[in-house]
């Protein structure tokens, strides 16, 4: 699992939210969501940057925080 992932399964935890939860307020299918709190950034199923930016916003997390989880530096330890 990468950053991404990892961020958005904390995140969907602490805030008691599954992946149909969170896609009834984002708007994005349940089984994309699923497969970005699975995979990350890096899985099959690639987030745009409106569904990151709509994540963060359903999540209350800084837009900044998301897109750096899904596109970590180049040699970053994630």
């Amino acid at each position: 699992m990468d950053a991404l992932g990892e961020l958005l399964q904390d995140t969907m935890r602490a805030r008691h939210l599954n992946a149909q939860a969170l896609a009834d307020r984002t708007g994005i299918r349940t089984p994309r969501i699923r497969a970005f709190a699975q995979d990350g950034a890096e899985g099959p199923v690639h987030p745009t940057e409106p569904e990151l930016a709509e994540l963060a916003d359903a999540l209350d997390l800084p837009l900044t925080q998301v897109l750096a989880a899904a596109h970590p530096p180049a040699g970053a330890l994630v």
